[in-house]
């Protein structure tokens, strides 16, 4: 998972590089010939892009940084942690639900991918199977019972 999110910023970095040292510097020349800079949109649009690819650069290089010091190892085997696949139920509902916990920028709905970070990761983690967790969500308190738990060191099996 980790290798995989590394991949995805690098990319990022990569595309992010390429419009920062090829694409914009040839809008910039063909805006300037364009003459009076002070009224020039394609000249202001370039230089506003420019400012937010470099704020963008900091904060992947950061991620990046931050991601080298992941301890998968420090991963709980037997409770809810990074990279854990679990199946809770909603004990007002009995609707089910497949969840897997990844870092902020591996989050996919669509993939039923969870933020560690976020309400409901917060209160699944460390949590084992059947024990029941409240949380308090924007559409309103859910409560939920663990009932099948797969870590990540399950997963990478």
């Amino acid at each position: 998972m980790i290798e995989e999110i590394r991949g995805k910023l690098l990319a990022e970095v990569e595309a992010l590089n390429h419009e920062l040292h090829v694409v914009l510097p040839d809008t910039l020349k063909k805006a300037i010939q364009n003459g009076d800079l002070r009224e020039n949109a394609d000249y202001h649009a370039a230089i506003e892009r420019h400012g937010m690819i470099q704020r963008r650069l900091v904060q992947l290089r950061s991620r990046l940084y931050q991601l080298s010091d992941v301890d998968l190892s420090s991963v709980p085997t037997d409770r809810v942690g990074l990279g854990s696949r679990l199946t809770v139920v909603d004990l007002d509902t009995k609707e089910k639900q497949v969840f897997e916990v990844v870092i902020p920028d591996a989050v996919d709905v669509e993939a039923e991918h969870i933020s560690v970070s976020s309400p409901l990761g917060q209160a699944l983690l460390n949590k084992k199977v059947k024990d029941v967790v409240t949380v308090r969500l924007p559409a309103g308190q859910r409560r939920l019972r663990i009932s099948k738990l797969q870590t990540a060191h399950d997963l990478a099996q």
